[in-house]
């Protein structure tokens, strides 16, 4: 995307974090140990998806996909902000920054759109199995995928491209760890209200569509379960989405507390916390909830590591 020719600004700091070296050293190897764990989990299930036919369905298929989010939103954040705890240079090129800002609204917008088609799977399985492999067939999955990106993308560009072409005269001192749009306009010369108003309004529309899938979807899924005539088959149906809504959960209680809450004075000062659950603690937990709940990837990896000794 191209920014304004003479723009008075050219790199901005990032002031999330203390640039003390000894707390930096510190919070360098807590968040390195995050950063690995998370992607290697995240990286473990999509190879184990894509490796193990037992698991070429499409619940796994759209796990696979939203992995492959979760992984790709930590490397756009987490790394370049271990470089400020190593190093203590705490500043980013205006390129760089927008750079980050549009690659993680897009993978962020991208996974919530996923995590309603997978409410909306948990439902055609629970609800209308007989119908379910019939309606979630290769290429419906394949098409909900490409319109979940698709979306994200159409979304979360507009006003990206939009505040790119505004100019930037000081401050530019971003008080986050990352670049987001919110601070960024709040940057602009003049300040750009508009461009604000309009990307919180269209992340509150993301959010509350995926939402407002996902509870109808559970809703419907509740009362399908309820009707079971024993508690053993209950049981067995509930578990299958618990794991689902945990992560829901997680996601989406970061994700409204900072862009939908009603704004405040210190908001992107109390909003720090909150977007690390959603960078750091997020895709970290989502491999072990998802993997230590799930019979199928346990006898997955088994099957996996058995293959691997075979082949030495």
């Amino acid at each position: 995307m191209e920014i304004r020719n003479g723009t008075a600004v050219q790199e901005f700091t990032l002031e999330g974090f203390p640039a003390d070296q000894h707390l930096g050293k510190v919070l360098f190897l807590l968040h390195l140990l995050a950063y690995l764990a998370s992607v290697t989990g995240n990286s473990l299930i999509i190879t184990i998806t894509w490796a193990d036919r037992h698991l070429h369905t499409p619940i796994y298929f759209f796990l696979s996909i939203f992995s492959f989010c979760e992984c790709g939103c930590v490397t756009t954040v987490i790394p370049n902000l271990l470089l400020i705890f190593l190093s203590g240079r705490q500043i980013i090129s205006l390129a760089a920054c927008f750079t980050q800002a549009f690659a993680f609204l897009f993978l962020g917008a991208s996974a919530c759109f996923l995590m309603g088609v997978m409410s909306l799977d948990r439902y055609l399985a629970i609800c209308k199995p007989l119908h379910y492999l019939t309606i979630m067939n290769p290429r419906t999955c394949i098409l909900m995928v490409t319109a979940c990106f698709f979306s994200g993308f159409l979304l979360m560009v507009i006003p990206v491209i939009k505040l790119s072409q505004l100019s930037f005269c000081g401050p530019n001192v971003i008080p986050h760890f990352f670049c987001d749009l919110g601070p960024l306009a709040r940057l602009s010369c003049p300040e750009s209200r508009s461009i604000e108003t309009l990307f919180y309004n269209l992340v509150s529309f993301l959010l509350l569509t995926s939402l407002f899938m996902t509870v109808i979807a559970y809703s419907n899924i509740v009362v399908t379960i309820l009707q079971l005539p024993s508690a053993k088959e209950r049981q067995k149906a509930f578990s299958t989405c618990s794991s689902h809504l945990i992560v829901l959960s997680l996601m989406y209680g970061s994700c409204i507390f900072i862009y939908v809450r009603p704004k405040q004075t210190s908001r992107f000062d109390s909003n720090r916390e909150a977007a690390l659950v959603n960078t750091v603690v997020t895709p970290l937990l989502n491999p072990v909830i998802y993997t230590l709940r799930n019979k199928q990837v346990h006898q997955a990896l088994r099957d996996t590591l058995s293959r691997v000794k075979l082949q030495k």
